[in-house]
């Protein structure tokens, strides 16, 4: 089992913080989130993102750099 060690001060970032950040629908950020594109913590039902999980995601997706 993986251990988590999240700071006191670390918030979790909701669907809509999601959209927002990546500039997104509120639907799409929901669906990355049930695909498993963008890891989550599950609390009862609810489902929230670290931070350094949406940069994980972002990290993942950057295109390659083109050679100019």
């Amino acid at each position: 089992m993986e251990q988590i060690i999240m700071r006191h001060n670390e918030q979790l970032l909701k669907a809509t913080d999601i959209a927002q950040i990546l500039n997104i629908s509120r639907a799409m950020a929901y669906r990355l989130m049930q695909l498993g594109e963008i890891r989550t913590v599950s609390i009862g039902t609810a489902k929230r993102v670290r931070r350094k999980d949406l940069l994980a995601y972002i990290e993942n997706n950057l295109s390659p750099m083109s050679k100019v």
